[in-house]
């Protein structure tokens, strides 16, 4: 497949390429676009032979659900059989923004774009060129991440290029994502809210605006036989093709930790990649050492990034340092579990 590739600056955004891919859009073809999370391919949502491309383009399993990605708050009565006063608040308080909602589905949701569930997931992403393609397709756009299905999430252009190019039918290039992770989910078909996916949008965020809120118990735990009613949740996910691990611990054990580890993956002809903050990028020894940045925010922005960058030094074993499961920490060691597949050294 021939890939049209396009550059678009979010200031000063060029509406001729816009319409040159929103009418791929329209005609059921499947284009890559930035988001202020993370690219997104996307596809028109109401189309179900359209949306089947975006499985095939990933190699994601059907009955992962995608996301439908709208431009106008009042598209949701379009899609959503009944909307909420909690659901309305959250909508007025982070959209746009990186929040998708989860709403019972009206039949108009093709199965096919919900993942068979009787529920449809929805965001009304606040990037601007998302939501001009968004405007100018004329319709909503389902759109997971622009990768193929179980690797990293692309947050910067030449991600999407480089792994996507002759998958799709249209790249848009729009510079580096904002937030670095995928939006949080929280599922409104039921009377209490409930996070299914941890992101930006942090429980404490909600809570102030929603009061209290509930976290999905399989997000602590590695569940791949349940149902999966959002995206990131039953498979696993975001992994380099090093094997990573997460090392636990008071600060100078995981330091020893991880050097003991390294020299010994040394000895043994294995490459060892380490992703740290950037107080402690001076205090390991490693064939290649990632900084992920000086506070949870910047962690955030480059996790994806990092573990790119892990495969493009052909790093044979990854550490990473734990983060505290709370605030944006929660969602950063949510993508790092699913990274690692669940494992974790103790350094205690």
């Amino acid at each position: 497949m021939e890939t049209v590739i396009k550059k678009v600056d979010e200031n000063n955004i060029d509406i001729d390429i816009i319409r040159e891919m929103a009418e791929k859009i329209r005609n059921g073809e499947t284009v890559i676009f930035p988001t202020e999370t993370v690219y997104g391919l996307g596809a028109n949502a109401m189309d179900e032979d359209a949306a089947k491309k975006i499985y095939l383009a990933k190699g994601r399993p059907s009955d992962n659900p995608l996301i439908v990605h709208i431009s106008d708050i009042e598209e949701v009565d379009k899609i959503a059989l009944e909307v909420g006063e909690k659901a309305k608040k959250a909508m007025e308080n982070f959209w746009p923004g990186p929040l998708t909602i989860i709403l019972k589905k009206k039949e108009i949701v093709p199965n096919v774009t919900s993942g068979g569930l009787s529920t449809v997931a929805i965001r009304m992403p606040s990037n601007k060129i998302a939501n001009a393609l968004i405007r100018e397709s004329k319709t909503q756009i389902a759109a997971p991440s622009a990768n193929i299905s179980g690797r990293p999430s692309p947050t910067k252009a030449e991600h999407v290029v480089k792994e996507m190019s002759g998958r799709v039918s249209g790249i848009i290039m729009g510079g580096d994502c904002d937030f670095g992770l995928e939006s949080t989910v929280v599922d409104f078909s039921d009377d209490k809210p409930m996070i299914l996916r941890p992101g930006s949008i942090t429980k404490e965020m909600l809570e102030e605006v929603l009061g209290e809120v509930s976290i999905d118990p399989s997000l602590s735990k590695k569940e791949d036989n349940i149902k999966a009613k959002a995206p990131g949740m039953k498979y696993k996910h975001y992994s380099p093709n090093a094997q990573v691990y997460i090392v636990k611990g008071g600060e100078n054990n995981v330091i020893t930790k991880m050097n003991e580890l390294s020299r010994k993956n040394h000895a043994e002809n294995r490459k060892t990649g380490i992703m740290c903050m950037s107080k402690d990028v001076d205090k390991f020894e490693c064939d290649y050492i990632v900084d992920l940045g000086k506070d949870y925010d910047e962690v955030a922005a480059n996790l994806f990034d990092a573990l790119i960058k892990m495969d493009e030094a052909k790093m044979d074993i990854v550490y990473s340092v734990c983060f505290e499961n709370c605030g944006v920490g929660q969602a950063i060691m949510n993508r790092l579990l699913k990274s690692a597949g669940y494992r974790i050294i103790d350094a205690d």
